[in-house]
Formats: C-alpha cells, structure tokens, sequence
C-alpha cells in the first residue's frame, strides 16, 4: 500500500470514529458535556472542540488557506449536534484533501503559522501523520472521559479489516466508504 492510500484510509477511518466519538456524546446533556473531568483537558467539551480546533488549524494549512492562528481567535466551541456537524465538515475536508494526494504531493512543504514563534514550513506527510496522532490521542481521552457517564463509549478501534465488514455499515450511510481501490 502506497503511503497516499494509507492516509486515505486513515482520513476515512478518523471520520468514522470521529463521528461514532460524538454521536455518543450528543446524548449527553449539555451540563454533562461540560462538567469537569479528570484529563488532560478538563471536560469533553473542552477535549472536543480542542480537537475540532486543531484539525481547522492543519487542514487550513494543508489548504494553504492562510487562516493560521486566526483559525483559533475566530473559533466558538460547540456541542451537541452543531459539534458534531461542524467536525464532520472538517473530516469530509481532511477526506477530499487526502484524495488527491500522491508521493510527489505528500514529500512538499506548506507553511504553518506559529504566532510569534513565526512560521514553519512543514512536510505534507509529517503533518498528516500529526493530525491523525493528534485526533486519536483526544479520542482516547475523551472516550475515556464518556465511559464516567451513563452513555457507553463507543468502539473505536476498528479498521477495515475484512473481519469488521459487517459493522461498516455506518461508513456507507457517511458516504465514506473507502473507494474499492483503497481495498
């Protein structure tokens, strides 16, 4: 497998749990959501959109968008529904940025703002690789964080074995269903 296809799949793959992550914690109140909790970020609220955050921040660059750290001043945490809307957004971006990348594409630089630290170009492979590490670090300790609640965590980590087909349905019902050639 080509290193493009690997984050193919893993664009799909962070969507998916992403997505089972926050449909999960959609059925918790909103007091829930926010109360405090032991980890590195205090609440699943504060864990979720920090993600949320961050994922905007490196797909802007990877996009060359040029929002660097305004991605973060402009930034209004969610919960709920509109969480869970606004992060799946920020996947299907992550997914079609993915897509369209090759061995050529993936070994450039794009540039990273680091606020007064100044700005960093970055490899492409290195800061997807950083982005999916990111998302499953926060992942785990939010799912963590829900397992102290009356809502029971969701599986995570499930790939696309050939063992799991029958529990991919939820990846059609997405619309992101790794293409047959990424199989």
């Amino acid at each position: 497998m080509s290193l493009a296809t690997h984050f193919r799949k893993m664009a799909r793959n962070n969507a998916w749990a992403n997505h089972r992550l926050l449909a999960a914690c959609a059925q918790l109140s909103d007091a829930e959501f926010a109360s405090t909790r032991t980890s590195f970020f205090p609440s699943l609220k504060e864990t979720l959109n920090h993600s949320l955050s961050v994922d905007l921040y490196y797909i802007d660059a990877l996009e060359q968008g040029g929002g660097g750290q305004s991605i973060f001043d402009g930034f209004v945490p969610l919960a709920g529904p509109a969480l869970l809307a606004a992060q799946s957004e920020s996947d299907r971006r992550l997914i079609t940025f993915c897509d369209v990348q090759d061995a050529v594409s993936l070994a450039e630089s794009v540039e990273t703002d680091r606020g007064e630290e100044g700005r960093v170009r970055e490899r492409v492979d290195d800061l997807l690789a950083h982005l999916f590490q990111h998302q499953i670090h926060h992942r785990g300790q939010a799912h963590a964080m829900l397992a102290g609640t009356a809502i029971a965590p969701p599986q995570l980590d499930e790939y696309f074995l050939q063992f799991d087909a029958g529990r991919r349905a939820d990846l059609v019902e997405l619309g992101i269903a790794p293409p047959e050639a990424l199989r």
